[in-house]
């Protein structure tokens, strides 16, 4: 096998169900990558990743590079064993995150030259540069170095970014070095265009890779425009290879991405969540900061099997919190990278019983409930009787903990 393959086992309207292999293991889609973006999903172990049920992981191009740099890895090992991880890796190109970094970067044809955000020390990536960090590291899925189009951006400008990541799709692919079990994606831009994205499809496929990305959504548009952009470009992607949505996203928005046909997605919401006290629930989203939660002996999910859930109630969670505790972040970590797995593999049992539509409607429904009160307060006593079609309390969300948080990325 040269590449990696791509079995496509079942599908429900345009939903699929998937099998991508790979030179590390199989993943079996759709499929959610947590976030490693520096070799570390943070607050975890990766064994305590893989009880998740999570088969592949995503890391950095951009951070690697600049720390502790793709040679130290290397010469290390590649990043399985660095890392200790020897299922799939996925690595972004970096383009993202340098085109994030506005102020400390100037673009050419060639490439992006930019500061370091660590030290200020200059770099020049172009896409033969980025690819050949991603063989350093060992990745088994390479991605194009494309430029991240912003939004909003007018035709023109979505025009000229997108024909620019076409050509260094190209510039990309020749730089690859083929072996068994090892890919490449290119990456379908054009805004919120419909004539561009398909142009931009064209373009790649003839181009030819392994599998096609989705990138320029989830940078402020909207759910409702991120779908819709979906409806029109999925339709022109090939059917005979995965298709990966970048930077993706709430659990609402997996649902509906899958209902439209993508297979893979990665996003830093379930881990960056869960360090700042907000879990992802079969009913929504808890903020385990608020007060309500102090006296309560519930879990978070009772339909979970995460340690957090099993061993742990809302108010020892909620304690750990207040306290400042490092376990707290790590357990609602956990919690949410498990309960995104868990969501996954719905999915897929649901596409492959041929009940998707059924079942994503029915979790959909759930997600928009709201979470339940619980049927005490502290004293004991029974709650007060609520209005007659009251909907439940909306948690206030959790205050992210910005110096938690590598720029430009997790």
């Amino acid at each position: 096998m040269t590449g990696i393959g791509f079995e496509l086992l079942a599908t429900d309207g345009r939903a699929r169900r998937g099998r991508v292999t790979t030179a590390h293991g199989s993943i079996e889609t759709p499929a959610f990558m947590p976030v490693g973006t520096a070799a570390t999903v943070k607050a975890m172990t990766t064994d305590a990743v893989a009880a998740t049920g999570a088969e592949i992981l995503l890391g950095n191009t951009y951070h690697l590079m600049l720390r502790p740099t793709a040679e130290r890895v290397a010469q290390l090992g590649g990043l399985h064993r660095f890392m200790n991880w020897n299922k799939p890796i996925l690595t972004d190109s970096g383009g993202f995150q340098v085109m994030s970094l506005s102020d400390l970067r100037t673009m050419s044809e060639e490439g992006v030259t930019f500061k370091s955000h660590l030290d200020g020390s200059r770099h020049h990536l172009t896409p033969e540069r980025s690819i050949q960090i991603q063989h350093m590291l060992d990745s088994n899925i390479t991605m194009c170095l494309d430029e991240c189009t912003p939004f909003p951006a007018t035709p023109a400008q979505a025009e000229s970014s997108m024909k620019l990541s076409m050509r260094w799709a190209k510039r990309s692919k020749d730089a690859f070095v083929e072996r068994p079990g090892y890919g490449l994606f290119g990456i379908v831009q054009g805004s919120v265009y419909p004539e561009l994205r398909a142009e931009s499809v064209a373009a790649l496929s003839d181009i030819g890779f392994d599998g096609y990305a989705i990138g320029g959504l989830a940078v402020g548009e909207g759910q409702e425009t991120m779908f819709t952009v979906l409806d029109f470009t999925e339709p022109a992607m090939l059917k005979q290879r995965p298709r990966y949505l970048m930077g993706v996203g709430r659990p609402s928005d997996l649902i509906g991405a899958v209902r439209r046909g993508v297979d893979m997605f990665d996003c830093v919401m379930p881990t960056r969540s869960g360090r700042t006290g907000q879990a992802f629930v079969r009913r929504g989203t808890i903020n385990i900061r608020n007060a309500r939660h102090a006296h309560d002996e519930r879990p978070l999910d009772a339909e979970c099997g995460c340690p957090a859930c099993q061993k742990y109630s809302r108010g020892y969670l909620h304690h750990l919190f207040k306290a400042n505790e490092m376990l707290g972040p790590m357990l609602l970590t956990w919690h949410n990278l498990h309960y995104y797995q868990d969501l996954m593999r719905e999915l897929r049992q649901a596409i492959a019983d041929g009940r998707f539509e059924t079942v994503a409607s029915a979790l959909e429904a759930r997600l928009a409930e709201g979470d339940l009160e619980a049927t005490t307060d502290p004293l004991g006593k029974p709650p007060k009787p609520q209005k007659q079609n009251r909907p439940p309390k909306a948690e206030k969300p959790a205050t992210p903990n910005t110096a938690d948080q590598d720029a430009p990325n997790e």
